[in-house]
């Protein structure tokens, strides 16, 4: 498997650069590489400096890819970086159409989601890539017993690339927990996608998104997320304390 060009620290945490994560993803699927694939954004920074195990699981990933317009801008700004967003849904169906074309017949896992929801994310993507090979969906609630026999049907069925929707940091952790049950998969975590995919919500305008605004949308639609858009603004704040300490030679304390 290629070595990754590039790895910046943004914050303590590793971020992975490249022009082209699916194809790299793809050489590793060929070659039965295992790989734990997150999505970094500003919000999940944040709580990774309150969650050590989170920050862990982070550091550890193998592939760190920029979500966030926040850690995108720090590499940017701050690293003088040209280094261009790659949301997690877009990575997901970039994958998905690669492996449409190469035909590599990959079995593909969808988990998350309310009831319904991850077999209806499914559905598109087989009207989409007709040859895909989906050889199963769960739903995220679950009771503990439907968990053990989800974990099973992976263990029986081996999916190489698996999309877990539970949200951060559910999904990153039950990943760290399980990716043993597929060694040789590609786990991605993969946050509301399957809501955008199944048709219950829809993304930003592209206007939006290609100005680092995504997060404005999803605040006007969903107003109750303002308590953790908050942690755009600190994550700006610590941003600039932590790159002026790093320039001026100073130690700086971080809880990653």
């Amino acid at each position: 498997m290629s070595k990754l060009p590039r790895k910046f620290s943004v914050l303590g945490l590793p971020v992975h650069v490249t022009t082209d994560y699916p194809s790299w993803l793809l050489e590793g699927l060929q070659q039965g590489t295992g790989v734990h694939v997150v999505t970094l954004n500003a919000e999940m920074t944040m709580q990774a400096e309150r969650n050590s195990s989170l920050a862990k699981i982070i550091q550890t990933a193998e592939l760190v890819v920029p979500d966030g317009a926040g850690v995108v801008l720090y590499l940017q700004w701050l690293l003088q970086q040209k280094v261009q967003r790659t949301p997690g849904i877009e990575l997901a169906e970039k994958l998905l159409q690669k492996l449409g074309q190469t035909q590599t017949k990959a079995k593909v896992f969808f988990y998350g989601g309310a009831p319904g929801v991850a077999a209806k994310a499914s559905e598109f993507w087989l009207s989409q890539i007709p040859d895909l090979v989906v050889v199963g969906t769960h739903s995220g609630f679950h009771s503990q017993q439907e968990e053990e026999q989800l974990r099973q049907t992976l263990v029986q069925l081996q999916p190489q690339v698996i999309f877990v929707g539970l949200g951060v940091p559910r999904q990153e952790l039950w990943i760290a927990n399980n990716r043993h049950l597929c060694p040789q998969a590609i786990w991605i975590g993969v946050g509301g996608s399957f809501d955008i995919w199944s048709g219950i919500k829809t993304r930003a305008p592209s206007w939006l998104a290609d100005n680092n605004l995504e997060w404005l949308y999803r605040l006007y639609k969903e107003p109750w997320r303002w308590r953790r858009m908050l942690a755009l603004p600190e994550f700006a704040f610590k941003a600039l304390i932590y790159r002026f300490f790093q320039v001026s030679g100073v130690g700086v304390t971080s809880n990653l």
